[in-house]
């Protein structure tokens, strides 16, 4: 089946005009970086007696955790279904209908905790009326931690010593699998969306996906953090183009924005430092948003590189960020 195709992803030394940093690039798995998680997740629970053969799973998606449940569905034969909200790209919705997942989507967000909790909420309703569904709890489930342990081994195969790791933050979890799997020392960075609310700022409504959260994932590892950058969309848009055209590797919002922060690391760092970001998807399903002159004219996105250096608060309280901003925490 279609499982050994998860793994074994490569590497990339991002170079000019971006200070040279290494990229993992998860887009190489059959739906991304989250293929990883759903897949053990599955094992894991069918394996300890939670998820009978045949029986329901049920999650909130923003996508890329939704296309990884997909083959783990077709893989253990399970039916899936997954709630979700608008702003899913219409790509990957009808590639989910195509493997098989029903789709349903909220139409309206939760007053305090976003369409991220409207989300929760209708899995919540689908598990009662389904007795016997499982749901993988994405957000806090430490299976998702545990799922990365062999990306952290396959980068020490490809590039040896990891000093400073980039990661994005959504569901926390492959930011606290890879950096607990890493030999020692290592440096983690958060990277994380403007208008949210993970490390302590107001929730916003959020153009980008993928990143970033309206509630508090309990699988984040606040205390493996070195420091934490905000990235706003313009300058995710600025990345993702600029990697498309001097690189041909590049993805959708989270790429972008770790590509922002680790080539600034890369270029700020003692010489010798090795930076590695993670890449969680490639660009096809951002064609509409991303790499759409249209989308970014209308959302103001378009040429509007990131400052040579981010603004700095030393507490999530001491200023709402709109711009890359970055946080030391230790």
């Amino acid at each position: 089946m279609a499982s050994h195709l998860v793994g074994g992803t490569p590497v990339c030394l991002v170079g000019e005009p971006f200070a040279p940093f290494w990229a993992k690039l998860e887009g190489a798995n059959p739906g991304g970086l989250k293929d990883r998680a759903a897949l053990h997740i599955v094992e894991r629970a069918r394996a300890r007696g939670e998820l009978a053969p045949g029986a329901m799973i049920v999650e909130s998606t923003s996508g890329t955790f939704g296309l990884g449940l997909a083959l783990a569905g077709i893989v253990h034969g399970h039916p899936v279904t997954v709630v979700t909200d608008p702003g899913m790209e219409a790509l990957v919705h009808r590639l989910l209908a195509a493997y098989g997942v029903r789709v349903e989507t909220v139409t309206a967000p939760h007053p305090a905790g976003g369409w991220q909790r409207a989300r929760l909420d209708r899995v919540a309703a689908l598990l009662a009326e389904h007795p016997g569904a499982y749901c993988p709890r994405q957000y806090d489930n430490p299976d998702n931690v545990d799922a990365y342990a062999g990306l952290a081994a396959e980068l020490v195969g490809q590039v040896g010593r990891v000093d400073v790791l980039v990661c994005s933050v959504g569901t926390g979890g492959h930011s606290a699998g890879i950096t607990k799997a890493l030999p020692r020392p290592v440096s983690l960075v958060g990277v994380d969306s403007v208008g949210s609310t993970i490390f302590g700022q107001p929730s916003r409504p959020r153009l980008m996906r993928g990143l970033g959260s309206s509630i508090h994932p309990h699988n984040v590892a606040h205390e493996a953090f070195d420091e934490v950058h905000w990235v706003a969309p313009h300058e995710a848009v600025w990345a993702c183009r600029t990697l498309a055209a001097t690189h041909f590797t590049t993805g959708g919002w989270s790429v972008g924005a770790v590509t922002v922060v680790a080539s600034w690391l890369a270029r700020t760092t003692p010489a010798g430092t090795r930076v590695v970001a993670v890449f969680p998807d490639g660009p096809a399903r951002y064609h509409a948003t991303i790499y759409d002159d249209g989308f970014c004219a209308e959302h103001g996105l378009l040429d509007r590189p990131p400052a040579d250096e981010p603004d700095e608060i030393k507490s999530a309280d001491e200023a709402e960020v709109v711009r890359w901003t970055r946080m030391v925490t230790r």
